[in-house]
């Protein structure tokens, strides 16, 4: 919802005194504003303190302070944007909220008496830290700078490594309150223009407050399937992941104040890739991804196999019998399971919220309690500990941590639909499962693509990883513009 317009008065007096109020300059420490008179004319500068940088800011009241009476005529205006403002960033605008509103995002608006604009001078610092590599999109060997809170500082990395002349960053504002700056960041020359036109219709209809989780509440708006826990945006913090994906065609929405850059459209397959992969030689990458395909589809189905399999000993061959339970413990062997994988999910809440100086130890409570004094006392039985910690390595070896997250819930709703109907429930199970996956769409394309429907050749670059000079041409879903690569 756009800000009221409210145009310059005829007065000076009225215009400060509004601005003034509309900001509660009287009711904030941090809000500051300075009258001063040079040339003779009066100028005020709104600002807040911490944004403003204080050396440019010194510098241009110096240039100022130089001036003589008629040195701004015959044209003011002109004469201080051209001549005796010095910077790069400057603009000016003839509405109060407008400028009001900028003043809160950082720039410094300056009221000058006989003139009927107002100068934003783009001046601005943001508490920013150093681009540093994600925590979760560690590589081996490969750039060690990762997108950070600041938006500008985001799109710059970007623009380091996409040196192209189509990259586009169109500015938005999303946030009747919050006014926060979203930049769609794409190639012109090979993005599906309609899909541009789409996101950003859909991101101008957002009609909220604020965005307090930033990227995560302007999923929820784009997705629109809220109860549905799988991911239909994929997110990373590494540039060079990013630019991989722009030169595929795809779209990226950055918003300011998160290190997480999201990639549309994404399909269920984009969500277990990982950079590591293309930093080896394509052997070894196609090796790597094929062990983190089977660690992902482990971390869904094991548990229930197991369980199928220890219940009903007879879908075992015979020279399989020693993967059932050798004792079956005290508590029945599907409470065993549900109370695992809760502790599972405290141990990782507990390892969010405990301090790095504790992980140590929180680890060491975790083995020696929740393992081997759990068996001891009959609680769990051996087996389920290991098939529970294979489950958990198949969930960690994820790259997407929202995908583990959702392979979770469905791995638990598996269980229990084996534990109730058995053999038949299992298998009814995974082909709802694999039915509710290939029914869902990722704006307007389907979510299982290119399994569900099948295409072969886009089918084995997702299956193996392919020498990149053998891929040709781009994802043929995306519709890009340029094909070719």
């Amino acid at each position: 919802m756009e800000t009221e317009k409210q145009l310059l008065f005829p007065s000076y007096e009225e215009n400060v005194d509004y601005i003034n109020e509309r900001l509660g300059i009287d009711d904030s420490f941090d809000l500051i504003r300075l009258d001063m008179e040079y040339a003779g004319h009066r100028m005020s500068l709104f600002l807040v303190d911490g944004f403003a940088k204080d050396d440019i800011l010194h510098l241009l009241m110096k240039l100022l302070a130089k001036l003589e009476p008629g040195d701004l005529e015959p044209d003011p205006l002109e004469k201080l944007i051209k001549t005796y403002i010095p910077y790069i960033e400057l603009d000016q605008t003839e509405d109060l909220n407008q400028a009001a509103d900028m003043v809160l995002a950082g720039p410094t608006a300056l009221v000058v008496e006989g003139i009927d604009k107002i100068l934003i001078i783009d001046a601005r610092t943001y508490p920013v830290r150093s681009p540093a590599e994600p925590d979760l999109e560690r590589v081996v060997r490969g750039s060690r700078d990762g997108y950070v809170e600041t938006i500008v500082f985001n799109t710059a990395l970007t623009r380091r490594r996409v040196r192209d002349r189509s990259l586009r960053m169109k500015y938005l504002q999303i946030g009747r309150r919050s006014k926060t700056d979203i930049a769609l960041c794409y190639l012109s020359d090979i993005a599906d223009e309609s899909r541009v036109e789409y996101l950003e219709s859909v991101l101008k209809k957002i009609d909220t407050d604020g965005l307090p989780m930033a990227e995560k509440t302007v999923e929820e708006y784009l997705s629109g399937r809220h109860w549905n826990p799988y991911p239909s945006i994929r997110y990373t913090e590494r540039p060079d992941t990013a630019a991989a994906h722009l030169y595929e065609g795809h779209i990226l929405i950055m918003i300011d104040g998160s290190p997480s850059v999201m990639i549309t459209p994404s399909t269920y397959w984009h969500h277990l890739q990982h950079a590591e992969e293309y930093r080896q030689k394509p052997l070894v990458g196609a090796y790597l991804r094929m062990i983190r395909f089977i660690a992902v589809f482990l971390s869904i189905f094991i548990l229930p196999l197991y369980y199928l399999v220890s219940v009903q000993p007879e879908y075992l061959p015979s020279g399989l019998d020693f993967i059932g339970p050798n004792e079956e413990g005290n508590i029945p062997l599907l409470v065993q399971f549900i109370l695992a994988e809760l502790g599972m999910d405290m141990l990782r809440m507990a390892a969010i919220h405990s301090p790095a100086s504790l992980a140590t130890a929180l680890g060491l409570v975790a083995a020696i309690l929740i393992g081997q004094v759990s068996v001891e006392v009959g609680w769990f039985s051996n087996e389920v500990i290991l098939y529970i910690a294979i489950a958990a390595i198949g969930t960690y070896a994820t790259p997407s941590y929202e995908l583990s997250l959702s392979n979770h819930i469905s791995r638990i709703v598996l269980l229990i639909f084996t534990a109730v109907f058995g053999g038949p429930g299992f298998i009814i199970g995974v082909t709802l499962w694999i039915i509710y996956l290939a029914r869902m769409k990722t704006f307007h394309i389907p979510y299982f693509w290119p399994f569900i429907p099948f295409n072969l050749r886009a089918f084995k670059e997702i299956l193996l990883r392919s020498p990149i000079p053998l891929q040709r041409t781009r994802p043929e879903f995306l519709h890009p513009k340029d094909p070719d690569r």
